[in-house]
């Protein structure tokens, strides 16, 4: 079943279309702005109507999304935003189903639910602002948060490694993989593009600064001067380089096979070793070696990671269902509950097993 599209010769809606009329309350300088920014400038190029488009959040700064779209909505509690999002795309095929969640909203409480929405291949759209800390409760240490954090909640430093947001989605074998930065405009629209066309569960990690309690999380890779050399956009089937024009670098494996290592590429060098990457294989291997990489030693990837067209969650129930309705065309729900050991109470307290 396929998400319900706008009708040709409708008028085409705009960004603003898309937008409520609630005040936006986040911290001034907050990289959610341009998240949603950029969210609401795709939406009309995707072709969905606005009453088939569904935006569902947890808890956090991240969370109050639903309230800024001209969409249907649904704020949820802590962690759940996937178990919500999958329910609803499981009855309501016909919808475009996002969640908004966070790094501590999505990988804490919630978790284990984030893992079983990909694990099914649900035809949601995951999107995790990752600013490895708690902003909404002010600066506690998140999932994400690096060993060594010093925040309230860690003031000699948080001893606990960090989730890896992408190796888990990879590792839970959704879809469609990806990562973006909130500040690169024309990236982030690119990948949330690609998302909302994808069919099955789309998981895409977005680099967010918090200014308040964690500026400059990821200056390393967003400072202009260190873009060229601290990113590689990674693209299916092209080669994996990077750099500045006349500093151009590769990645390949140490010895063929070994694991992966940065090299020079003067002009004119041969590239035959440089890796080349597939967002498409079944081996997920390199995808999963690139996720875990990351400045000083590495760049780090952003674009797609993996894309795979797999049956989703809903066309298996929906299948099933049709299936048992052409085998039992005259079963109906009420039987079904009523067959067997089932007993009425009367209103005299007498107990009457009913017929099988």
């Amino acid at each position: 079943m396929s998400t319900a599209t706008i009708e040709p010769g409708t008028a085409p809606l705009k960004a603003a279309d898309f937008r409520s009329d609630q005040e936006v309350r986040w911290c001034p300088g907050c990289g959610d702005y341009a998240i949603l920014n950029a969210f609401a400038a795709v939406l009309p190029k995707i072709g969905v109507r606005k009453e088939n488009i569904a935006v569902v959040s947890g808890i956090g700064c991240s969370s109050r999304f639903p309230y800024y779209m001209d969409t249907y909505g649904f704020h949820g509690i802590h962690g759940r935003a996937p178990a919500i999002a999958t329910g609803l795309k499981a009855t309501r095929p016909e919808l475009q189903v996002w969640v908004v969640t966070g790094d501590g909203d999505g990988l804490s409480i919630g978790g284990n639910h984030l893992i079983h929405a990909l694990r099914r291949n649900a035809d949601i759209k995951i999107l995790l602002f990752n600013n490895r800390i708690y902003g909404l409760t002010k600066g506690q240490y998140s999932p994400t948060s690096e060993v060594g954090k010093r925040t309230a909640s860690s003031p000699y430093g948080s001893v606990e490694r960090p989730f890896n947001p992408l190796a888990l989605a990879l590792a839970a074998e959704a879809t469609f993989v990806a990562r973006s930065v909130d500040v690169y405009k024309d990236h982030l629209q690119g990948v949330l593009t690609r998302a909302a066309q994808h069919r099955g569960s789309a998981f895409v990690e977005i680099y967010q600064n918090c200014n308040i309690f964690n500026d400059g999380a990821f200056s390393s890779i967003t400072e202009r001067e260190l873009r060229e050399t601290n990113n590689i956009q990674i693209e299916h089937d092209q080669p994996l380089v990077f750099g500045a024009k006349g500093a151009r670098k590769g990645l390949r494996r140490k010895g063929g096979s070994g694991p992966i290592e940065v090299v020079d590429l003067p002009e004119g060098a041969d590239t035959s070793a440089i890796l080349r990457h597939d967002e498409t294989a079944q081996d997920q291997g390199l995808a999963y070696s690139l996720s875990h990489l990351e400045p000083p030693s590495y760049p780090a990837p952003i674009g797609v990671f993996r894309c795979v067209d797999l049956p989703t969650f809903e066309d298996r129930i929906w299948g099933q269902i049709k299936d048992a309705q052409e085998k039992k065309p005259g079963a109906n729900l009420a039987s079904l509950l009523e067959r067997g050991d089932v007993w009425e109470v009367g209103e005299d307290g007498k107990i009457e097993e009913l017929a099988g």
